[in-house]
């Protein structure tokens, strides 16, 4: 009979399940996707796919094997994340101007440096570098690492490759986690291994001391860090900020014309970087930012990066290169955070503590490389002085297989000198055969001996193999006992792989000034502001305007004259006000084509619309009057709008109120303000009190619950003004002059 199983019902707030969960999902993130481990300097993907390489014997001698079946084989086996995420991670360790040692042979279309995709994975081939073959996976039959089951628990796969160099800091990495993100600089190297050999000497060197052997990165896109003097603080705490610029040189042409060619860019700029360069470089020219570049070109190649600035004849090159520095990714940041799976945990590392989280790396697997070694030198040893020792004695060994009856009779004689059931010839031999005592292993050995090794030649082979096999037992227990041993077999490992690797620098390291462009100001000239019914602007001079005036003014919304080197002010019915620099609009012919004021401003046509426009030198002086949907108006000083900001708050507005109407009260006494229900009010300007810019206003009609003010006119008493009301003309002027507040007057034409 079956026990009936109480039910228990755990309780639980939902919040602390969510963050439970999360966090979770965030360690998984972080330490099985994201962040490469410190001590092989891979990501999981980067790892499963070189060992699945490594497992279908794709050797760098070895013929290149289909891309899609690497992938294929890595998703099945170690990594069920998608095969996207693989082939893009082989895909990167291919490509010589990402990594400075790449890891894996590419053959066929990989992408390249201007931003091109690799092809399909099922057109592509790879193979494993040599390096990464002897590096990195090369003594993985040594049990110098833990292997652990893949996701099924069907396969193996090691925890970590067993890598002999500091890749984390030689390659770099790249990564954004839940919350953190991992960007480390490619470094040389040959520097590197001269930065370990240096602190395995010294291990009290500092971060500072160790740059003696480590300038600073080393990109492969090659380039120029200007800030050396910033670096120091960079290695110390792991972070900072990185200024590189692109190498350019200046090449003479005839008739005293020079270009600008630039050899090799930012590594920030690797990609769809290139392409934006060159619009950047285009919109210069075509905002008139500079007029000395005459053309320029991409003739980059296989053979390395060439991008051709042709220059006008006399042209500034020195404050040209400095406005490309300034306006374009010429010159970038890279911003550091070596951040790095340390110790099961994601931890910040300065460069020393990279260095001591390798080397502790190191000694750990070549102690466990010894230990292997010397176990089987030793199992190695144990046998050969069993065969040594049985040759000697070989005439009683064979009167004792003779003798037996079966294996298991023989293997007992030879390992515990039992005799019963033998047949000997003599007792002698049978008392000699009492005393053997052979290991199981050596009794083995014997049984299993064949007759061509009693050969004079060959026993003196086995006597030399013991000979070294007890050299190598001594030198492998030496490296294992003595620190100092394994260092000079670390060291050695180290020499090797930088004498074989090893390539000069590409990257410069110096301390440049910071870059001053000296902007070449337009002549103070009054230019006319077209801004049409799209939101569309472009500039003409005022001689232009007068011979092409009847056209402006049917085509253009805003017509406004303003100095060249002045600001306009657009004010819009969210109640925001929007600069913008007349430098940044287009200046040009007539029909020249116009730009949207949202490239210039932080108008945003799609959210607001504009009530009104004017230059900000002409309302410094007035005053404004501000008229919002709700009957709200107010009077502001223009000193109030004075601001280095690109957009401000014009006016405070309620929520579901906007603006209407913005106007300049200097040449206007009255203002009538016009309902939707057709309710108009007119009243003296000097009743409106003069307040701040973020005051809400005073009421200038009284409008009932269902209406809503839809438009303002300004007025001078003594001017007659009319507006088309219901298809007939009303002159305001009119209608009854009145206090401010009231509900006003409705009129019926």
């Amino acid at each position: 009979m079956k026990e009936k199983t109480e039910e228990r019902i755990i309780r639980s707030d939902f919040s602390e399940i969510m963050q439970k969960s999360y966090v979770d999902y965030a360690m998984s993130v972080i330490v099985s996707r994201a962040l490469p481990d410190i001590r092989d300097g891979l990501k999981p993907v980067q790892r499963r796919t070189l060992y699945d390489m490594h497992e279908l014997a794709i050797h760098y001698d070895k013929p290149y094997r289909k891309s899609a079946r690497i992938v294929g084989d890595t998703m099945g086996k170690y990594h069920p994340h998608g095969d996207s995420s693989i082939y893009e991670s082989l895909v990167v360790m291919t490509q010589d101007f990402k990594k400075g040692l790449p890891l894996v042979d590419g053959h066929g279309n990989f992408g390249s440096i201007e931003g091109d995709g690799a092809a399909a994975m099922r057109y592509t081939e790879a193979r494993l570098q040599r390096v990464t073959q002897e590096e990195f996976l090369a003594d993985l039959d040594k049990d110098v690492v833990d292997f652990v089951p893949n996701f099924d628990e069907t396969e193996k796969e090691p925890s970590v490759l067993p890598v002999r160099l500091p890749n984390f800091l030689i390659n770099g990495s790249e990564g954004i986690a839940v919350g953190m993100v991992t960007s480390t600089p490619p470094h040389n190297l040959g520097e590197v291994v001269d930065a370990v050999k240096a602190y395995m000497k010294d291990d009290s060197l500092t971060s500072t001391q160790l740059m003696k052997y480590v300038q600073g990165p080393d990109f492969p896109t090659g380039g120029i860090v200007t800030n050396k003097d910033d670096l120091a603080a960079i290695y110390e705490t792991g972070s900072g900020r990185i200024r590189i610029r692109g190498r350019v040189e200046i090449e003479k042409l005839k008739g005293g014309r020079q270009q600008l060619v630039v050899t090799e860019i930012p590594y920030t700029m690797i990609g769809a970087g290139i392409g934006k360069f060159l619009s950047d470089v285009y919109a210069l020219v075509e905002t008139k930012k500079t007029t000395d570049i005459t053309d320029i070109s991409n003739q980059s190649s296989k053979d390395g990066i060439r991008i051709v600035i042709e220059l006008r004849k006399n042209a500034d090159t020195d404050n040209l290169l400095a406005l490309l520095y300034k306006k374009t990714r010429l010159e970038d940041t890279f911003s550091v955070n070596m951040l790095a799976i340390a110790n099961g945990r994601p931890e910040t590392l300065s460069l020393r503590e990279s260095i001591e989280q390798f080397l502790d790396f190191q000694f750990e697997i070549c102690t466990r490389k010894y230990q292997t070694l010397l176990r089987k030198e030793q199992e190695k040893a144990e046998i050969q002085e069993g065969l040594m020792r049985a040759v000697d004695i070989i005439d009683l060994i064979i009167e004792i297989l003779r003798g037996s009856k079966n294996v298991k009779q023989a293997r007992a004689c030879l390992t515990s000198g039992i005799t019963e059931g033998i047949r000997f010839k003599t007792k002698k031999a049978e008392k000699e055969a009492s005393r053997l005592n052979f290991t199981e292993a050596q009794a083995t050995a014997i049984l299993e001996m064949r007759l061509y090794r009693l050969i004079g030649l060959e026993l003196t082979a086995l006597i030399e193999e013991h000979e070294k096999t007890l050299k190598n037992i001594a030198e492998y227990q030496d490296i294992l006992e003595n620190h100092d041993s394994m260092s000079r077999v670390i060291i050695r490992e180290l020499d090797h792989i930088k004498k074989t690797y090893a390539r000069p620098r590409r990257t410069t390291i110096e301390n440049a000034a910071a870059v001053v462009y000296e902007e070449k100001k337009p002549e103070a000239m009054e230019v006319v502001l077209l801004i049409d019914r799209f939101g569309y602007a472009r500039t003409i001079d005022t001689a232009t305007f007068e011979r092409n005036k009847e056209a402006a003014l049917a085509e253009n919304r805003y017509i406004i004259n303003c100095m060249n080197d002045g600001r306009v002010c657009i004010f819009t019915d969210t109640g925001r006000l929007h600069f913008a620099k007349m430098a940044d609009i287009p200046f040009g012919k007539f029909r020249d084509k116009a730009v949207p004021l949202d490239n210039f401003t932080g108008y945003d046509s799609t959210q607001e619309n504009i009530i009104h426009i004017c230059s900000l030198e002409s309302i410094l002086e007035s005053k404004l009057v501000f008229v919002t949907e709700s009957g709200l108006v107010k009077l502001v000083s223009g000193k109030e709008f004075e601001s280095t900001r690109r957009t401000i708050a014009a006016s405070k507005l309620a929520e579901d109120d906007k603006l209407i109407a913005v106007f300049d009260a200097s040449s206007y006494n009255q203002l009538v303000l016009q309902s939707e229900n057709g309710q108009f009010i007119r009243f003296a300007l000097s009743e409106i009190s003069e307040m701040k810019k973020t005051a809400a206003g005073v009421r200038g009609i009284n409008l009932s619950a269902a209406d809503k003010l839809t438009a303002a006119y300004p007025l001078s008493s003594s001017i007659p003004c009319s507006i088309r009301y219901k298809e007939k003309e009303l002159l305001l002027n009119r209608i009854k002059l009145s206090g401010r507040g009231g509900k006003g007057t409705k009129v019926r034409v």
